[in-house]
């Protein structure tokens, strides 16, 4: 059999059990129409990535299993800006979808990778991201990453000019009601000769008024460090979190001096994520920490899902979220 045969076969096979999973399990989740309380646990939403692949074999049912599930709210990933899209779905269309089965959107990221490289002339256009965040009603524009072409070697000037870069990408946000975040991974916890952090560099070279902060509750704990800390430090400038948690299999620290000049790729074998509530990350503790962060909104996210059937992963960390960090 050719390789693109076998190819086909796999591919085909695995939309039909995503969708055969998607229709299977809509039937057992609960009705969305229920009262739930305020705040951003209670409110909570999904990171759209965590089901990237069921996204794009079936949009609309991943979709509606999220709202059914009773997840409040969506981020978006991978828009479209050739095709005004995200996963085959026109932004209008994608809209009118979402508020039928009464799924928000207040968050999208958007590369900005290329805007953010002091080293790239070439840039992302961030007046198109406004644009498009403005027609599905999202509040906030976040720059998922740093430039990922040389992520080994970054260095201070380079989180310097992404935080001058970010201060400009906020100005323009502002003027439509908008506001402009960045979301960390760990390689922003490597320390310099002087002991500085890049997240630090980002907090401390952008105005407040213009950047706000979604921070990735796995990779602080996975860099050795505690989200308390920064929130103690930098009061009010997270107005987004990131809730995913870490396999208890896999909890050493990945930062620091025997890590920090690794190539990334050599670390990744160290990384395992699970379903919120079942890992090494104690919830019940960082949820009185929302005030002091300044926290608007929180979403589960999950990079890696492991068992078969993923929507049954984003019920079990929807139900944790309730049961645990709801008020």
């Amino acid at each position: 059999m050719s390789n693109s045969r076998r190819n086909f076969i796999k591919q085909t096979g695995i939309g039909l059990i995503g969708a055969y999973v998607g229709s299977s399990f809509l039937s057992s989740c609960a009705n969305t129409n229920i009262s739930k309380g305020n705040g951003p646990f209670a409110n909570i939403g999904l990171q759209a990535y965590s089901l990237r692949d069921l996204l794009v074999q079936d949009t609309k049912l991943t979709l509606e299993t999220i709202a059914k599930i009773g997840y409040s709210h969506i981020e978006t990933f991978g828009v479209d800006v050739v095709n005004n899209s995200f996963w085959g779905m026109k932004v209008p269309e994608l809209k009118k979808y979402l508020a039928d089965i009464n799924l928000a959107t207040h968050s999208g990221h958007y590369d900005m990778s290329k805007y953010l490289d002091r080293n790239s002339t070439e840039k992302e256009s961030i007046e198109k991201y406004i644009d498009i965040a403005g027609e599905l009603g999202q509040t906030y524009i976040i720059a998922p990453v740093t430039p990922m072409h040389d992520l080994n070697n970054l260095q201070v000037d380079d989180y310097k000019y992404a935080a001058e870069q970010l201060n400009k990408a906020g100005e323009l946000a502002k003027k439509t009601g908008k506001t402009i975040g960045y979301h960390n991974h760990f390689w922003e916890f490597r320390e310099f000769a002087n002991g500085t952090r890049g997240l630090d560099i980002l907090l401390a070279f952008t105005d407040p008024e213009l950047v706000t902060f979604e921070l990735d509750m796995y990779w602080i704990e996975k860099s050795g460090l505690t989200a308390q800390s920064y929130f103690k430090k930098y009061p009010g400038r997270f107005a987004m979190w990131h809730i995913k948690d870490m396999s208890k299999a896999y909890t050493e620290t990945i930062v620091g001096k025997d890590y920090d000049k690794l190539p990334l790729d050599s670390i990744f074998g160290k990384i395992k994520y699970t379903e919120v509530g079942t890992g090494a990350i104690d919830y019940t503790l960082l949820k009185d920490s929302e005030k002091e962060s300044g926290l608007k909104l929180a979403f589960v996210e999950q990079d890696d899902i492991y068992i078969p059937n993923k929507f049954e992963s984003i019920q079990k960390s929807y139900d944790y979220v309730q049961k645990y960090l709801a008020k």
